[in-house]
Protein backbone atom coordinates (compact mmCIF):
# COMPACT_ATOMS: atom_id res chain seq x y z
CA UNK A 1 0.00 0.00 0.00
CA UNK A 2 1.28 3.07 -1.13
CA UNK A 3 1.91 6.66 1.36
CA UNK A 4 -0.69 7.94 -1.21
CA UNK A 5 -3.24 5.02 -0.62
CA UNK A 6 -2.71 5.53 2.77
CA UNK A 7 -3.56 9.13 3.35
CA UNK A 8 -6.17 8.86 1.19
CA UNK A 9 -8.21 6.08 3.45
CA UNK A 10 -6.74 8.51 6.76
CA UNK A 11 -8.80 11.26 4.86
CA UNK A 12 -11.93 8.88 4.27
CA UNK A 13 -11.86 7.52 7.36
CA UNK A 14 -12.15 11.44 8.89
CA UNK A 15 -14.52 12.07 6.24
CA UNK A 16 -16.93 8.86 7.78
CA UNK A 17 -16.62 10.22 11.23
CA UNK A 18 -17.16 13.91 10.88
CA UNK A 19 -20.19 12.99 8.14
CA UNK A 20 -21.55 10.83 10.85
CA UNK A 21 -20.87 13.16 14.25
CA UNK A 22 -21.88 16.58 12.22
CA UNK A 23 -20.33 18.34 14.51
CA UNK A 24 -19.02 20.38 11.19
CA UNK A 25 -21.36 20.94 8.46
CA UNK A 26 -20.93 18.32 6.04
CA UNK A 27 -20.23 21.23 3.14
CA UNK A 28 -17.13 22.41 5.29
CA UNK A 29 -16.35 18.72 5.94
CA UNK A 30 -16.41 18.21 2.20
CA UNK A 31 -14.14 21.25 1.69
CA UNK A 32 -11.92 20.36 4.15
CA UNK A 33 -11.34 17.53 2.42
CA UNK A 34 -10.83 18.59 -1.00
CA UNK A 35 -7.85 21.32 0.22
CA UNK A 36 -6.28 18.23 1.64
CA UNK A 37 -6.08 16.44 -1.33
CA UNK A 38 -4.94 19.06 -2.96
CA UNK A 39 -2.51 20.47 -0.28
CA UNK A 40 -0.99 16.71 0.43
CA UNK A 41 -0.62 16.64 -3.62
CA UNK A 42 -3.32 13.76 -3.69
CA UNK A 43 -4.92 15.30 -6.94
CA UNK A 44 -4.09 18.26 -8.73
CA UNK A 45 -5.88 21.83 -8.26
CA UNK A 46 -6.96 21.44 -11.63
CA UNK A 47 -8.72 18.26 -11.13
CA UNK A 48 -9.47 18.46 -7.49
CA UNK A 49 -11.51 22.32 -8.19
CA UNK A 50 -12.88 20.61 -11.77
CA UNK A 51 -16.28 19.65 -9.46
CA UNK A 52 -17.34 23.13 -9.56
CA UNK A 53 -17.37 23.81 -13.20
CA UNK A 54 -18.77 19.96 -13.91
CA UNK A 55 -21.78 18.88 -15.58
CA UNK A 56 -23.23 17.99 -12.49
CA UNK A 57 -23.16 21.33 -10.36
CA UNK A 58 -24.35 23.07 -13.70
CA UNK A 59 -27.20 20.57 -13.70
CA UNK A 60 -28.24 21.42 -9.96
CA UNK A 61 -27.71 24.93 -10.24
CA UNK A 62 -30.70 25.05 -13.04
CA UNK A 63 -32.70 22.40 -10.74
CA UNK A 64 -32.64 24.31 -7.92
CA UNK A 65 -33.34 27.78 -10.04
CA UNK A 66 -36.65 25.83 -11.89
CA UNK A 67 -37.68 24.62 -8.88
CA UNK A 68 -37.72 27.91 -6.87
CA UNK A 69 -39.85 29.11 -9.98
CA UNK A 70 -42.70 26.34 -9.71
CA UNK A 71 -43.06 27.38 -6.03
CA UNK A 72 -42.99 31.27 -6.70
CA UNK A 73 -45.38 30.67 -9.35
CA UNK A 74 -47.67 29.08 -7.16
CA UNK A 75 -47.51 25.66 -8.76
CA UNK A 76 -46.52 23.51 -5.85
CA UNK A 77 -49.62 25.61 -4.31
CA UNK A 78 -52.03 24.52 -6.92
CA UNK A 79 -51.00 20.65 -6.06
CA UNK A 80 -51.90 21.36 -2.78
CA UNK A 81 -55.37 22.30 -2.94
CA UNK A 82 -55.96 19.53 -5.82
CA UNK A 83 -54.90 16.98 -3.11
CA UNK A 84 -57.34 18.86 -1.00
CA UNK A 85 -60.31 18.35 -3.11
CA UNK A 86 -59.18 14.94 -3.72
CA UNK A 87 -59.08 13.03 -0.52
CA UNK A 88 -61.84 14.60 1.98
CA UNK A 89 -64.12 12.10 2.99
CA UNK A 90 -62.49 8.80 3.02
CA UNK A 91 -60.00 7.94 5.31
CA UNK A 92 -58.47 4.99 3.46
CA UNK A 93 -59.39 7.13 -0.30
CA UNK A 94 -57.29 10.13 1.95
CA UNK A 95 -54.51 8.22 3.23
CA UNK A 96 -54.00 6.57 -0.28
CA UNK A 97 -54.09 10.39 -2.32
CA UNK A 98 -51.20 11.53 0.35
CA UNK A 99 -48.98 8.77 -0.27
CA UNK A 100 -49.41 8.60 -4.77
CA UNK A 101 -49.06 12.63 -4.62
CA UNK A 102 -46.02 12.65 -2.46
CA UNK A 103 -44.48 10.25 -4.71
CA UNK A 104 -45.33 12.68 -7.80
CA UNK A 105 -44.21 15.52 -6.26
CA UNK A 106 -40.89 13.95 -4.84
CA UNK A 107 -40.18 12.40 -7.98
CA UNK A 108 -39.00 16.21 -9.52
CA UNK A 109 -37.70 17.73 -6.06
CA UNK A 110 -36.34 16.77 -3.08
CA UNK A 111 -37.98 14.42 -0.70
CA UNK A 112 -37.67 16.93 2.29
CA UNK A 113 -39.30 19.83 0.35
CA UNK A 114 -42.32 17.61 -0.73
CA UNK A 115 -42.55 16.12 2.81
CA UNK A 116 -42.86 20.33 4.04
CA UNK A 117 -44.89 21.37 1.22
CA UNK A 118 -47.25 18.40 2.03
CA UNK A 119 -47.15 18.41 6.03
CA UNK A 120 -49.63 20.88 7.04
CA UNK A 121 -52.35 19.69 4.39
CA UNK A 122 -52.18 16.55 5.40
CA UNK A 123 -52.45 17.47 8.88
CA UNK A 124 -55.51 19.68 7.81
CA UNK A 125 -56.77 16.69 6.02
CA UNK A 126 -56.95 14.77 8.94
CA UNK A 127 -58.26 17.21 11.25
CA UNK A 128 -61.30 17.61 9.41
CA UNK A 129 -61.85 13.84 8.46
CA UNK A 130 -61.54 13.33 12.39
CA UNK A 131 -58.66 11.23 11.77
CA UNK A 132 -55.36 10.63 13.77
CA UNK A 133 -52.01 12.53 11.63
CA UNK A 134 -50.11 9.89 12.75
CA UNK A 135 -51.51 7.87 11.05
CA UNK A 136 -50.96 9.57 7.89
CA UNK A 137 -47.22 11.26 8.68
CA UNK A 138 -44.90 8.44 8.17
CA UNK A 139 -46.81 7.11 5.27
CA UNK A 140 -46.49 10.99 3.72
CA UNK A 141 -43.01 10.70 4.38
CA UNK A 142 -42.07 7.55 3.82
CA UNK A 143 -43.62 8.16 0.11
CA UNK A 144 -41.91 11.09 -0.40
CA UNK A 145 -38.39 8.97 0.29
CA UNK A 146 -39.70 5.90 -2.31
CA UNK A 147 -39.85 8.63 -4.83
CA UNK A 148 -36.25 9.24 -4.89
CA UNK A 149 -35.34 6.06 -7.25
CA UNK A 150 -37.37 7.20 -9.91
CA UNK A 151 -35.79 10.08 -11.86
CA UNK A 152 -32.58 11.09 -11.74
CA UNK A 153 -33.24 14.89 -10.29
CA UNK A 154 -35.66 12.99 -7.57
CA UNK A 155 -32.71 13.05 -4.85
CA UNK A 156 -29.42 15.22 -5.43
CA UNK A 157 -27.54 11.65 -4.37
CA UNK A 158 -28.50 10.08 -7.66
CA UNK A 159 -27.01 13.74 -9.62
CA UNK A 160 -23.69 12.98 -7.48
CA UNK A 161 -24.16 8.96 -8.80
CA UNK A 162 -24.06 10.64 -12.08
CA UNK A 163 -21.04 12.51 -11.82
CA UNK A 164 -19.15 9.67 -10.10
CA UNK A 165 -19.90 7.14 -12.44
CA UNK A 166 -18.64 10.03 -15.55
CA UNK A 167 -15.47 10.44 -13.38
CA UNK A 168 -14.91 6.32 -13.49
CA UNK A 169 -15.30 5.90 -17.71
CA UNK A 170 -19.04 5.16 -17.30
CA UNK A 171 -22.00 6.64 -19.18
CA UNK A 172 -24.09 9.72 -17.00
CA UNK A 173 -27.54 8.03 -15.77
CA UNK A 174 -30.18 9.05 -17.81
CA UNK A 175 -32.81 10.98 -16.68
CA UNK A 176 -35.93 7.81 -16.62
CA UNK A 177 -32.75 5.18 -16.33
CA UNK A 178 -33.54 4.20 -12.49
CA UNK A 179 -37.41 4.37 -13.02
CA UNK A 180 -38.08 0.58 -14.46
CA UNK A 181 -36.99 0.06 -10.77
CA UNK A 182 -37.99 2.90 -9.48
CA UNK A 183 -41.41 2.74 -10.04
CA UNK A 184 -42.23 -0.58 -8.83
CA UNK A 185 -39.94 -0.16 -5.82
CA UNK A 186 -42.35 3.08 -5.38
CA UNK A 187 -45.54 1.03 -6.01
CA UNK A 188 -44.80 -1.77 -3.77
CA UNK A 189 -43.67 0.74 -1.13
CA UNK A 190 -46.99 2.36 -1.12
CA UNK A 191 -49.11 -0.90 -1.23
CA UNK A 192 -47.09 -2.18 1.74
CA UNK A 193 -47.92 1.10 3.82
CA UNK A 194 -51.35 0.82 2.52
CA UNK A 195 -51.99 -2.75 3.68
CA UNK A 196 -49.31 -3.03 6.76
CA UNK A 197 -47.26 -0.48 7.20
CA UNK A 198 -50.13 1.72 8.41
CA UNK A 199 -50.97 -0.74 11.15
CA UNK A 200 -47.71 -0.86 12.35
CA UNK A 201 -47.59 3.01 12.79
CA UNK A 202 -48.17 3.42 16.54
CA UNK A 203 -51.46 6.64 17.28
CA UNK A 204 -50.06 8.08 20.50
CA UNK A 205 -52.59 11.36 19.30
CA UNK A 206 -55.05 11.16 22.33
CA UNK A 207 -59.04 10.85 20.28
CA UNK A 208 -60.22 13.51 22.32
CA UNK A 209 -57.42 15.97 20.44
CA UNK A 210 -57.82 15.02 17.09
CA UNK A 211 -59.62 17.89 16.26
CA UNK A 212 -57.71 20.23 18.05
CA UNK A 213 -54.54 19.01 16.77
CA UNK A 214 -52.91 21.86 14.15
CA UNK A 215 -49.61 22.38 12.56
CA UNK A 216 -50.44 25.77 11.85
CA UNK A 217 -50.64 27.05 15.32
CA UNK A 218 -47.26 29.52 16.62
CA UNK A 219 -46.92 30.45 19.73
CA UNK A 220 -46.28 34.24 19.64
CA UNK A 221 -45.98 37.57 22.21
CA UNK A 222 -47.54 40.58 21.42
CA UNK A 223 -46.87 43.90 22.94
CA UNK A 224 -49.45 46.85 23.82
CA UNK A 225 -47.38 49.81 22.61
CA UNK A 226 -47.55 53.12 24.97
CA UNK A 227 -50.66 55.41 23.97
CA UNK A 228 -52.33 52.17 21.49
CA UNK A 229 -55.73 52.49 20.85
CA UNK A 230 -56.20 49.14 22.31
CA UNK A 231 -55.00 50.49 26.46
CA UNK A 232 -58.37 49.98 28.76
CA UNK A 233 -60.33 48.27 26.19
CA UNK A 234 -61.45 44.89 27.23
CA UNK A 235 -60.18 41.70 25.15
CA UNK A 236 -63.84 41.20 23.61
CA UNK A 237 -63.51 45.35 22.11
CA UNK A 238 -60.16 44.23 21.10
CA UNK A 239 -61.01 41.86 19.42
CA UNK A 240 -57.95 39.97 18.03
CA UNK A 241 -59.40 36.55 17.74
CA UNK A 242 -62.26 38.31 15.33
CA UNK A 243 -60.17 40.44 13.45
CA UNK A 244 -56.77 38.84 13.45
CA UNK A 245 -57.71 34.96 14.27
CA UNK A 246 -55.30 35.26 16.90
CA UNK A 247 -55.82 33.08 20.86
CA UNK A 248 -54.64 35.02 23.91
CA UNK A 249 -53.80 32.41 26.30
CA UNK A 250 -52.06 34.62 28.68
CA UNK A 251 -51.53 38.12 29.74
CA UNK A 252 -48.03 39.12 31.24
CA UNK A 253 -48.09 42.26 33.29
CA UNK A 254 -44.69 43.79 34.83
CA UNK A 255 -43.59 40.83 37.08
CA UNK A 256 -46.90 40.15 38.33
CA UNK A 257 -48.13 35.75 37.95
CA UNK A 258 -49.89 35.30 34.39
CA UNK A 259 -53.07 36.90 34.46
CA UNK A 260 -55.81 33.96 32.82
CA UNK A 261 -57.51 36.15 30.34
CA UNK A 262 -61.17 36.58 29.58
CA UNK A 263 -63.32 38.62 27.52
CA UNK A 264 -63.78 41.08 30.30
CA UNK A 265 -60.18 41.30 31.16
CA UNK A 266 -58.74 45.14 30.21
CA UNK A 267 -55.58 45.61 28.55
CA UNK A 268 -53.19 48.21 29.92
CA UNK A 269 -49.79 49.63 28.43
CA UNK A 270 -46.94 47.41 28.69
CA UNK A 271 -49.38 44.22 28.41
CA UNK A 272 -47.39 41.56 26.95
CA UNK A 273 -49.92 38.95 25.42
CA UNK A 274 -49.19 35.00 24.71
CA UNK A 275 -51.19 34.53 21.89
CA UNK A 276 -51.64 31.32 19.49
CA UNK A 277 -52.67 31.83 15.79
CA UNK A 278 -51.55 30.47 12.05
CA UNK A 279 -48.24 31.99 11.47
CA UNK A 280 -50.16 34.61 8.44
CA UNK A 281 -52.30 35.96 11.48
CA UNK A 282 -49.68 36.56 13.45
CA UNK A 283 -47.51 38.75 10.92
CA UNK A 284 -50.51 40.28 10.65
CA UNK A 285 -50.07 42.08 13.41
CA UNK A 286 -47.04 44.24 11.98
CA UNK A 287 -49.46 45.60 9.77
CA UNK A 288 -51.48 47.16 13.33
CA UNK A 289 -51.09 50.48 14.75
CA UNK A 290 -50.72 50.34 18.49
CA UNK A 291 -49.49 46.40 18.87
CA UNK A 292 -46.34 45.11 17.81
CA UNK A 293 -44.67 41.57 17.95
CA UNK A 294 -42.21 41.71 21.03
CA UNK A 295 -39.10 40.84 19.12
CA UNK A 296 -40.05 43.42 16.54
CA UNK A 297 -39.72 45.93 19.58
CA UNK A 298 -36.39 44.79 20.90
CA UNK A 299 -34.65 44.88 17.37
CA UNK A 300 -33.24 48.61 16.79
CA UNK A 301 -35.45 50.67 14.12
CA UNK A 302 -31.94 50.81 12.04
CA UNK A 303 -32.03 46.91 11.80
CA UNK A 304 -35.59 46.70 11.29
CA UNK A 305 -35.06 49.28 8.49
CA UNK A 306 -32.62 47.53 6.41
CA UNK A 307 -33.43 46.02 2.96
CA UNK A 308 -31.41 42.90 4.15
CA UNK A 309 -33.65 41.67 6.79
CA UNK A 310 -35.64 38.43 6.09
CA UNK A 311 -38.22 36.26 7.54
CA UNK A 312 -37.65 32.50 7.59
CA UNK A 313 -38.93 29.39 8.85
CA UNK A 314 -36.97 26.71 10.20
CA UNK A 315 -36.65 23.87 11.95
CA UNK A 316 -34.07 22.20 15.05
CA UNK A 317 -32.73 18.85 13.71
CA UNK A 318 -31.20 16.96 16.22
CA UNK A 319 -27.79 18.13 15.85
CA UNK A 320 -28.66 21.33 17.21
CA UNK A 321 -27.12 22.94 20.01
CA UNK A 322 -30.47 24.85 20.90
CA UNK A 323 -32.11 21.67 21.43
CA UNK A 324 -32.70 21.37 25.19
CA UNK A 325 -31.94 25.06 25.97
CA UNK A 326 -34.51 28.16 26.70
CA UNK A 327 -34.01 31.17 24.51
CA UNK A 328 -33.43 33.17 27.36
CA UNK A 329 -30.84 30.83 28.72
CA UNK A 330 -28.87 30.90 25.12
CA UNK A 331 -29.16 35.24 24.97
CA UNK A 332 -30.72 33.98 21.96
CA UNK A 333 -30.85 37.55 20.48
CA UNK A 334 -27.25 38.62 22.05
CA UNK A 335 -25.51 35.53 20.94
CA UNK A 336 -26.68 35.04 17.53
CA UNK A 337 -28.47 38.37 16.01
CA UNK A 338 -31.84 36.85 15.04
CA UNK A 339 -34.97 37.20 16.57
CA UNK A 340 -37.44 34.31 17.32
CA UNK A 341 -41.62 35.76 15.84
CA UNK A 342 -43.37 32.77 17.00
CA UNK A 343 -42.69 28.79 17.99
CA UNK A 344 -44.41 25.88 16.42
CA UNK A 345 -44.41 22.88 18.30
CA UNK A 346 -46.77 20.33 15.70
CA UNK A 347 -49.90 19.70 17.41
CA UNK A 348 -48.49 20.36 20.77
CA UNK A 349 -50.12 23.87 23.00
CA UNK A 350 -47.16 25.65 23.76
CA UNK A 351 -48.58 28.13 27.12
CA UNK A 352 -45.52 29.68 28.33
CA UNK A 353 -43.05 32.57 27.60
CA UNK A 354 -41.13 32.14 24.28
CA UNK A 355 -37.72 32.66 26.36
CA UNK A 356 -38.76 29.71 28.93
CA UNK A 357 -39.82 27.11 26.43
CA UNK A 358 -37.01 24.17 26.47
CA UNK A 359 -36.66 23.76 22.75
CA UNK A 360 -36.90 20.41 21.16
CA UNK A 361 -36.18 17.92 17.92
CA UNK A 362 -38.49 19.23 15.25
CA UNK A 363 -39.51 22.63 16.54
CA UNK A 364 -40.27 25.08 13.73
CA UNK A 365 -39.33 28.65 14.37
CA UNK A 366 -40.06 32.02 12.73
CA UNK A 367 -36.80 33.90 12.71
CA UNK A 368 -36.41 37.66 11.62
CA UNK A 369 -33.02 38.83 10.82
CA UNK A 370 -30.26 39.52 7.46
CA UNK A 371 -29.83 37.19 5.43
CA UNK A 372 -26.00 36.70 6.30
CA UNK A 373 -27.03 35.90 9.90
CA UNK A 374 -29.73 33.27 8.80
CA UNK A 375 -27.32 31.53 5.99
CA UNK A 376 -24.49 31.91 8.27
CA UNK A 377 -26.50 30.05 11.23
CA UNK A 378 -27.59 27.41 8.88
CA UNK A 379 -24.49 26.59 8.56
CA UNK A 380 -23.31 25.83 11.63
CA UNK A 381 -26.02 23.24 11.87
CA UNK A 382 -27.94 25.77 14.47
CA UNK A 383 -31.23 24.98 12.42
CA UNK A 384 -32.36 23.73 9.05
CA UNK A 385 -33.71 26.74 6.78
CA UNK A 386 -37.12 25.23 5.99
CA UNK A 387 -38.79 28.24 4.05
CA UNK A 388 -38.80 31.90 3.45
CA UNK A 389 -41.61 33.62 4.75
CA UNK A 390 -42.13 36.43 1.99
CA UNK A 391 -44.24 39.26 1.37
CA UNK A 392 -45.15 38.78 -2.26
CA UNK A 393 -48.01 36.50 -3.75
CA UNK A 394 -47.30 33.90 -5.77
CA UNK A 395 -47.32 35.20 -9.71
CA UNK A 396 -50.12 33.06 -10.50
CA UNK A 397 -50.45 33.98 -14.27
CA UNK A 398 -47.00 32.74 -15.04
CA UNK A 399 -47.74 29.22 -13.48
CA UNK A 400 -48.76 27.56 -16.73
CA UNK A 401 -45.49 29.31 -18.05
CA UNK A 402 -43.48 28.06 -15.50
CA UNK A 403 -44.68 24.31 -15.73
CA UNK A 404 -44.51 24.07 -19.57
CA UNK A 405 -40.38 25.27 -19.46
CA UNK A 406 -40.48 22.73 -16.28
CA UNK A 407 -41.51 20.08 -18.62
CA UNK A 408 -39.87 20.96 -21.27
CA UNK A 409 -36.77 20.61 -19.89
CA UNK A 410 -37.51 17.29 -19.07
CA UNK A 411 -38.97 15.93 -22.25
CA UNK A 412 -35.31 17.38 -23.72
CA UNK A 413 -33.51 15.59 -21.66
CA UNK A 414 -35.15 12.68 -21.69
CA UNK A 415 -35.29 12.03 -25.41
CA UNK A 416 -31.76 13.22 -25.54
CA UNK A 417 -32.37 16.42 -27.58
CA UNK A 418 -29.78 17.83 -25.31
CA UNK A 419 -27.49 17.42 -22.42
CA UNK A 420 -29.25 17.25 -19.58
CA UNK A 421 -26.88 20.02 -17.52
CA UNK A 422 -27.54 22.01 -20.94
CA UNK A 423 -31.56 21.80 -20.82
CA UNK A 424 -30.98 22.90 -16.90
CA UNK A 425 -29.23 25.65 -17.49
CA UNK A 426 -31.89 26.55 -20.53
CA UNK A 427 -34.74 26.16 -18.65
CA UNK A 428 -33.47 28.36 -16.06
CA UNK A 429 -32.35 31.19 -18.70
CA UNK A 430 -36.25 30.84 -20.00
CA UNK A 431 -38.13 31.47 -16.47
CA UNK A 432 -35.56 34.68 -15.87
CA UNK A 433 -36.55 35.58 -19.57
CA UNK A 434 -39.55 35.19 -18.95
CA UNK A 435 -40.10 36.62 -15.48
CA UNK A 436 -41.53 33.70 -13.92
CA UNK A 437 -38.86 34.32 -11.36
CA UNK A 438 -36.16 37.29 -10.48
CA UNK A 439 -32.10 36.21 -10.49
CA UNK A 440 -32.22 38.28 -7.39
CA UNK A 441 -34.85 35.66 -6.01
CA UNK A 442 -33.54 32.81 -7.33
CA UNK A 443 -29.94 33.43 -6.14
CA UNK A 444 -31.27 33.93 -2.55
CA UNK A 445 -32.96 30.94 -2.45
CA UNK A 446 -30.36 28.17 -3.95
CA UNK A 447 -28.97 25.62 -1.05
CA UNK A 448 -25.26 27.15 -1.80
CA UNK A 449 -24.35 24.79 1.07
CA UNK A 450 -25.65 21.55 -1.67
CA UNK A 451 -23.78 22.83 -4.73
CA UNK A 452 -20.04 23.20 -2.39
CA UNK A 453 -20.99 19.71 -1.20
CA UNK A 454 -21.58 18.31 -4.51
CA UNK A 455 -18.45 19.85 -6.82
CA UNK A 456 -16.14 18.84 -3.27
CA UNK A 457 -17.37 15.33 -3.08
CA UNK A 458 -16.88 14.75 -6.79
CA UNK A 459 -13.08 15.40 -6.02
CA UNK A 460 -12.83 12.62 -3.04
CA UNK A 461 -14.13 10.23 -6.10
CA UNK A 462 -11.61 11.41 -8.54
CA UNK A 463 -8.88 11.45 -5.88
CA UNK A 464 -9.83 7.20 -5.21
CA UNK A 465 -9.65 7.39 -9.18
CA UNK A 466 -6.13 8.15 -9.85
CA UNK A 467 -4.49 7.39 -6.03
CA UNK A 468 -5.48 3.85 -6.67
CA UNK A 469 -7.32 3.68 -3.59
CA UNK A 470 -10.45 2.36 -4.90
CA UNK A 471 -8.45 -0.37 -7.23
CA UNK A 472 -6.68 -1.39 -3.63
CA UNK A 473 -9.53 -1.76 -1.71
CA UNK A 474 -11.47 -3.70 -4.30
CA UNK A 475 -8.73 -5.93 -4.12
CA UNK A 476 -9.22 -6.49 -0.13
CA UNK A 477 -12.44 -7.05 -1.16
CA UNK A 478 -11.76 -9.65 -4.01
CA UNK A 479 -9.34 -11.53 -1.52
CA UNK A 480 -11.88 -11.39 1.47
CA UNK A 481 -15.16 -12.45 -0.20
CA UNK A 482 -13.16 -14.70 -3.36
CA UNK A 483 -15.22 -14.71 -6.50
CA UNK A 484 -18.48 -15.12 -5.27
CA UNK A 485 -21.63 -15.16 -6.62
CA UNK A 486 -22.39 -11.93 -8.38
CA UNK A 487 -26.17 -12.04 -6.70
CA UNK A 488 -24.21 -11.91 -3.30
CA UNK A 489 -21.66 -8.67 -3.91
CA UNK A 490 -24.43 -6.45 -4.99
CA UNK A 491 -25.82 -7.97 -1.65
CA UNK A 492 -23.23 -6.64 0.26
CA UNK A 493 -22.87 -3.26 -1.54
CA UNK A 494 -26.80 -2.97 -1.16
CA UNK A 495 -25.85 -3.80 2.81
CA UNK A 496 -22.90 -1.60 3.40
CA UNK A 497 -24.52 1.37 1.47
CA UNK A 498 -27.84 0.88 3.57
CA UNK A 499 -25.96 1.05 7.08
CA UNK A 500 -23.80 4.08 6.24
CA UNK A 501 -26.82 5.95 4.67
CA UNK A 502 -27.92 5.95 8.34
CA UNK A 503 -25.17 7.52 10.33
CA UNK A 504 -24.68 9.96 7.75
CA UNK A 505 -25.50 11.32 4.62
CA UNK A 506 -27.34 9.57 1.84
CA UNK A 507 -24.58 11.59 -0.77
CA UNK A 508 -21.18 10.92 1.16
CA UNK A 509 -22.26 7.56 1.88
CA UNK A 510 -22.50 6.72 -2.03
CA UNK A 511 -19.43 8.77 -2.81
CA UNK A 512 -17.25 6.54 -0.28
CA UNK A 513 -18.69 3.20 -1.43
CA UNK A 514 -19.54 3.77 -5.47
CA UNK A 515 -15.99 3.82 -6.52
CA UNK A 516 -14.70 0.71 -4.93
CA UNK A 517 -17.83 -1.06 -6.14
CA UNK A 518 -17.02 0.12 -9.48
CA UNK A 519 -13.58 -0.83 -9.55
CA UNK A 520 -13.96 -4.46 -8.04
CA UNK A 521 -16.55 -5.10 -10.72
CA UNK A 522 -13.97 -4.11 -13.68
CA UNK A 523 -11.27 -6.22 -11.63
CA UNK A 524 -13.72 -9.41 -12.21
CA UNK A 525 -15.10 -8.45 -14.60
CA UNK A 526 -18.19 -7.64 -14.10
CA UNK A 527 -20.76 -4.83 -15.51
CA UNK A 528 -19.94 -1.93 -13.09
CA UNK A 529 -22.89 -0.24 -13.98
CA UNK A 530 -25.48 -2.44 -12.57
CA UNK A 531 -23.47 -1.75 -9.60
CA UNK A 532 -23.67 1.84 -9.39
CA UNK A 533 -28.07 1.62 -9.72
CA UNK A 534 -27.65 -0.93 -6.77
CA UNK A 535 -25.86 1.58 -4.89
CA UNK A 536 -28.34 4.62 -6.22
CA UNK A 537 -30.69 2.37 -5.16
CA UNK A 538 -29.62 1.94 -1.43
CA UNK A 539 -28.72 5.09 -0.97
CA UNK A 540 -32.63 6.28 -0.52
CA UNK A 541 -33.13 3.81 1.86
CA UNK A 542 -33.44 5.98 4.71
CA UNK A 543 -36.33 4.43 6.54
CA UNK A 544 -34.77 3.03 9.61
CA UNK A 545 -34.30 6.18 11.98
CA UNK A 546 -35.74 9.53 12.11
CA UNK A 547 -32.79 11.33 11.24
CA UNK A 548 -33.72 11.80 7.32
CA UNK A 549 -34.93 15.19 7.05
CA UNK A 550 -38.33 13.92 6.24
CA UNK A 551 -38.83 11.69 8.86
CA UNK A 552 -37.77 14.12 10.99
CA UNK A 553 -40.01 16.65 9.98
CA UNK A 554 -43.45 14.67 10.96
CA UNK A 555 -41.45 13.13 14.31
CA UNK A 556 -43.14 15.56 16.27
CA UNK A 557 -46.74 15.68 14.47
CA UNK A 558 -46.82 12.22 14.76
CA UNK A 559 -46.17 11.85 17.97
CA UNK A 560 -43.31 9.25 17.02
CA UNK A 561 -40.54 7.49 18.91
CA UNK A 562 -37.12 6.48 17.18
CA UNK A 563 -38.41 2.58 17.79
CA UNK A 564 -41.23 3.12 15.42
CA UNK A 565 -39.36 4.08 11.68
CA UNK A 566 -37.36 0.49 12.38
CA UNK A 567 -40.33 -0.96 12.83
CA UNK A 568 -42.44 0.01 9.96
CA UNK A 569 -38.93 0.56 7.61
CA UNK A 570 -37.28 -2.37 8.15
CA UNK A 571 -39.93 -4.55 5.89
CA UNK A 572 -39.98 -2.00 3.73
CA UNK A 573 -35.94 -1.89 3.42
CA UNK A 574 -36.12 -5.53 2.71
CA UNK A 575 -39.28 -5.63 0.29
CA UNK A 576 -36.82 -2.85 -1.83
CA UNK A 577 -33.80 -4.73 -1.95
CA UNK A 578 -36.06 -8.15 -3.02
CA UNK A 579 -37.50 -6.10 -6.05
CA UNK A 580 -34.03 -4.48 -6.77
CA UNK A 581 -31.98 -7.79 -6.45
CA UNK A 582 -34.66 -9.04 -8.99
CA UNK A 583 -35.00 -5.98 -11.40
CA UNK A 584 -31.14 -4.82 -11.51
CA UNK A 585 -29.39 -7.94 -12.67
CA UNK A 586 -32.41 -7.90 -15.33
CA UNK A 587 -32.32 -4.78 -16.53
CA UNK A 588 -28.43 -4.27 -16.06
CA UNK A 589 -26.82 -7.48 -16.58
CA UNK A 590 -23.89 -8.46 -13.76
CA UNK A 591 -22.13 -10.81 -16.41
CA UNK A 592 -20.44 -8.69 -19.34
CA UNK A 593 -21.29 -9.21 -22.34
CA UNK A 594 -18.95 -11.14 -24.63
Amino acid sequence: MSTEILLLLVAMLAAVVLFSLERVPADVTALGILLFLVLTGLLPSREAFAGFGSDVVVMMLGLLILMEALSRTGVTSLAGRALQRWGEGNTERLLLVVMVAAVTLGAFMSNTAATAFFLPIVIGLARRAKVSAAKLLMPLAFASILASSITLVSTSTNIIVSGLMVEQGLPPMGMFELAPVGVPIAIAGVVYMFVLGRRLVPDRIPAEQIEDFSVDLYLSEILIRPRSFLVGKTLQEAGLGRDLGLTVLWIVRGNAPYIVPDALTSLEEGDVLLVEGGRENILQVKEVVGIDIRADVELSDATLQTDDVGLIEAILMPDSPLIGRTLNGLRFRDRYGLQVLAINRHGEKLTRKMSRIRLGVGDVLVLQGTHGKIEGLARQNIFRVLASVGEERPNRKRAPLALAIFLGVLAAATFDLLPLSVAMLLGALLVFVTRCITPEEAYSQISWRAIILIASMLSLGAAMQTTGAAEFLAGQIIKAVGHSQPIWLLTGFFALTVLLTQPMSNQAAAVVVLPIAIQMARQLELNPRSFAMMIALAASCSFLTPLEPSCLLVYGPGRYRFKDFPKVGLLLTLLIYAIAIILVPLYWPVEMLP
